[in-house]
C-alpha cells in the first residue's frame, strides 16, 4: 500500500490563462509601442536616446543580478524589457542618462528581483521606481521646466500643472483631440491616448489583463473629477480632462494591471481599480503633486492583498 500524500493548495496571487510569461511580456511590449513611438515623433532623438537606454539598462541590470545571484538567465522572457519600455515612457525626453540608469536599476533590482522575481513583487516595479525617483530628484518630473526648450505647434504647458495652479479656466487652452493624439506635454509615451486605449483594449480582448482593473480603475477618475466639477467648475477640471491627461491611462492598462501587484478575484479587482482612480483624483486636487497616479497605484498594491480576501457570499449560502 502507497503512502498517502498530502497536498497544500494555497490562494496565488495571480489569475492564470494559459499563457506564459514571454507571450504575455511581448504582447505587452507591442501594445505599448505604438504610444511610445507616436512620443519619440514629437520629441525627437532624445526621446529615441532615453527609451533605448532604458531598455538596454532594465535588461543589463537583470543579467547582472541572475549572475550574481548565479540564478538561470532570465532575459529571454522579456520581462525586464517591458520594464525598461514603461519605466521610459513616463519620462521627459530630456531625462539625464544616470536618473534612466538609476530608475531601471531601482525598478529593477529593488522593485522585481529583490522580491525573488516575477510573481513575488508587492510593487509595480515602475510604479516603485517612478515614485523614489520623484521625491528624490522633484525637478525630473517638472515636464514644464524639463521641456521648455521644445517649441512644437501644441500648448507648450503640462496640462495638469496649469490646471492645479490656474484653475479649470485653464482647461480652454487644451484641446481634446489634441490629448488623444498626444499632442500634449508630459512623458515620452503617457500623452498618446488613442494608442493606450488601443493597447489596453487589445491586451483586455487577448486576456492579458482583466477589464475589472481597468474600467473600475477610469470609473473611479470620472467619478471622482465629476463630483469635484460639481462642487466648484471654476476650481476643478472635468472628469474627461482628467481622463485624457498625465498617467491616468498609461496606469489604467499597464501599471495598476501588473499581475502580482494586484488582485485575482472581481470583486475585489472592481474595489482595487476604483480606489486607485479616487485617490488619483484626490491627490491632483486637494494633495501636493500634480499626477497622482503613481502614489494612488503604489497605496493600492499595499492593500491589495487585503482587498483580495473580500469573498462575497455566495446567494443562498448560510453563514
Amino acid at each position: 500500500m502507497s503512502p498517502r500524500k498530502k497536498f497544500i493548495v494555497s490562494h496565488a496571487p495571480f489569475w492564470h490563462n494559459s499563457s506564459s510569461i514571454p507571450e504575455r511580456t511581448y504582447h505587452s511590449f507591442l501594445a505599448a509601442l505604438p504610444a511610445a513611438i507616436v512620443g519619440i515623433h514629437y520629441w525627437g532623438l532624445p526621446a529615441l536616446a532615453v527609451v533605448a537606454l532604458s531598455i538596454a539598462s532594465a535588461v543589463l541590470w537583470e543579467l547582472v543580478i541572475n549572475h550574481v545571484s548565479k540564478l538561470a538567465v532570465t532575459i529571454g522572457d522579456g520581462n525586464a524589457a517591458l520594464i525598461g519600455l514603461l519605466f521610459a515612457m513616463l519620462l521627459p525626453a530630456t531625462t539625464p542618462w544616470w536618473a534612466v540608469i538609476t530608475g531601471t536599476f531601482v525598478a529593477v533590482i529593488l522593485g522585481k528581483q529583490i522580491f525573488g522575481g516575477i510573481g513575488g513583487n508587492s510593487f509595480s516595479p515602475v510604479v516603485l521606481s517612478v515614485a523614489i525617483l520623484s521625491i528624490s530628484w522633484p525637478h525630473l518630473f517638472d515636464f514644464d521646466g524639463m521641456l521648455v526648450d521644445y517649441d512644437l505647434d501644441f500648448v507648450m504647458v503640462y496640462p495638469l500643472a496649469a490646471a492645479k495652479h490656474f484653475g479649470a479656466g485653464a482647461v480652454a487652452d487644451f484641446s481634446f483631440g489634441d490629448l488623444l493624439l498626444g499632442r500634449q506635454v508630459g512623458g515620452i509615451g503617457a500623452t498618446f491616448g488613442l494608442g493606450l486605449i488601443a493597447g489596453g483594449i487589445y491586451l483586455i480582448i487577448r486576456g492579458f489583463i482583466r477589464w475589472e482593473i481597468s474600467i473600475s480603475f477610469l470609473a473611479g477618475v470620472f467619478a471622482a473629477a465629476l463630483i469635484f466639477s460639481l462642487i466648484d467648475p471654476t476650481r476643478y477640471a472635468g472628469p474627461m480632462f482628467h481622463l485624457l491627461t498625465g498617467y491616468t491611462l498609461i496606469g489604467a492598462f499597464f501599471l495598476a494591471t501588473d499581475d502580482s501587484s494586484s488582485p485575482a478575484n472581481f470583486v475585489p479587482m472592481l474595489i482595487y481599480g476604483a480606489a486607485g482612480g479616487i485617490l488619483t483624483v484626490l491627490i491632483r486636487n486637494i494633495g501636493a503633486f500634480e499626477d497622482g497616479v503613481i502614489y494612488a497605484v503604489l497605496v493600492i498594491n499595499l492593500v491589495q492583498p487585503l482587498i483580495d480576501k473580500i469573498r462575497p457570499n455566495a446567494l443562498g449560502k448560510v453563514v
